[in-house]
């Protein structure tokens, strides 16, 4: 079967890249309320795929108010069957500044083996990989496969909640596979089972009803800016260590990162020093991590000789599995109003939290799964966390708690460069994850209701 399977899905690879390049044509930025029209092409474009591909049930859901445009495509499960639902988005980040990009962002371009555009990797992969297994059973896979492509994954999900409770008939389903996650390296498949959370809050520190002069009020009278980066300070020991109080630390990860490739794969430069204790795998997996995500003050170009009123960050906190959310918004919020300096005034406003997520990867659909990635990329797949957040993750665990979850690439890697300039798929890996998946829906079919 698999011999068969593997020669099957070489047939059906080129047509399905064409597909992924025209996918990657079109600029599906969710977070552009410009580009809504080209959302719906996107949806559209994915839902005629499907259809294509001999799915007797496909559409296009947008009743969800405030929502993106999500397909759905629906293969009724034999007797006795499980059925899979097979998760990717269809939507994408905006490019950032295309003179980064070595060839135009949605021109899709290969070079050295990679796929390069805008959600080559993330996530219109996952799109194609589902294809190619559907593909690969000539629509006619042999389990029941629900395919759910979201149209608003790269600005959070804010109405995947609704969606799920709305279509939680439809998305039942005994194994889910999201196909948003990247494997650990090239040729090294990988299962990701703990994500971490986010929270996130905007400071203003005001120190003046308005700018005075700074020679002659200077040493005794405070500037925002000033106090907003001594309390900004606070957020780190010396060390690096995240030092809000109240924020936990998961079991540190047993899997070896080698802070060499780490380092390269960040793009640090030399000299600089990693923050923060433990190995490498715990710091950005298992343990808090905060950043100063924007500030807004006077440009340099614009200064004078001028104390500072009143300034602003923005405030990031990644939270280790096991925290909850809500609180350490909590903890957050009460570090920065205790550790403001010199009585200034501090204002913290919106407020956000995502959870994090740890997945008990033991079962047969992992089983199935692990066999599925050694067979095809003639490897053994590894466990991995991503410093990241998924907010859907949770969103699926919650609802469907008897399913088992299932966090895949369709090809992504640490090169990917995902969400940045010159994203690409490692085109190697893309073939083998498609392979994978097919497999896997082979071997689940064996699998009892």
């Amino acid at each position: 079967m698999g011999d068969e399977l593997r020669e099957t899905l070489r047939q059906v690879l080129p047509g399905v890249r064409a597909d992924l390049e025209a996918l990657i044509r079109i600029p599906s930025v969710s977070a552009d309320p410009a580009a809504a029209a080209q959302v719906r092409r996107s949806a559209e474009a994915t839902a005629a795929l499907f259809r294509a591909t001999g799915a007797p049930e496909v559409e296009i859901l947008d009743e969800i108010e405030g929502g993106q445009p999500a397909v759905l495509a629906r293969y009724p499960a034999p007797p006795g069957r499980p059925t899979v639902l097979l998760y990717a988005h269809h939507d994408v980040q905006p490019t950032g500044r295309p003179a980064e990009w070595t060839s135009p962002p949605f021109e899709p371009a290969e070079r050295d083996g990679r796929l390069f555009g805008r959600g080559s990797a993330d996530d219109k992969a996952g799109i194609a990989a589902h294809l190619a297994a559907l593909r690969a059973f000539d629509g006619r896979p042999p389990v029941g496969v629900t395919v759910f492509v979201e149209g608003e994954e790269e600005i959070g999900s804010p109405t995947l909640g609704a969606f799920i409770e709305r279509y939680r008939d439809k998305l039942a389903a005994d194994v889910i596979v999201l196909a948003d996650g990247a494997n650990f390296t090239v040729g090294t498949p990988a299962l990701t089972t703990v994500l971490r959370g986010m929270i996130e809050c905007v400071v203003e520190v005001r120190a003046l009803e308005h700018g005075v002069h700074s020679g002659l009020y200077g040493g005794a009278v405070p500037d925002a800016l000033t106090a907003l980066c001594r309390l900004l300070a606070t957020l780190h020991d010396d060390e690096g260590d995240v030092a809000i109080d109240g924020l936990v630390t998961a079991e540190p990860p047993e899997l070896d990162y080698p802070e060499q490739r780490f380092r390269a794969e960040a793009a640090m430069l030399d000299g600089v020093r990693l923050i923060g204790t433990g190995t490498v795998a715990e710091r950005i997996w298992a343990k808090p991590s905060a950043s100063v995500l924007a500030l807004d003050t006077t440009r340099v170009a614009d200064a004078s000789n001028t104390l500072i009123p009143v300034a602003t960050a923005k405030i990031g906190v990644r939270i280790a599995p096991g925290q909850d959310a809500e609180q350490a918004l909590e903890a957050l919020e009460r570090h920065v109003r205790e550790h403001a300096p010199w009585g200034v005034q501090v204002d913290v406003r919106d407020g956000e939290a995502a959870r994090p997520v740890a997945i008990d990867a033991d079962g047969p659909a992992f089983d199935a799964a692990r066999a599925a990635f050694r067979e095809s990329y003639d490897n053994e797949s590894v466990d991995i966390g991503i410093g990241g957040t998924i907010p859907f993750i949770a969103e699926f665990a919650d609802a469907f708690p008897d399913a088992a979850i299932l966090v895949t690439s369709a090809g992504g890697d640490p090169d990917s460069r995902a969400h940045g300039p010159d994203e690409s798929v490692d085109l190697g890996d893309f073939e083998s994850a498609c392979l994978a998946e097919t497999l896997l829906l082979a071997k689940l079919a064996g699998l009892p209701r």
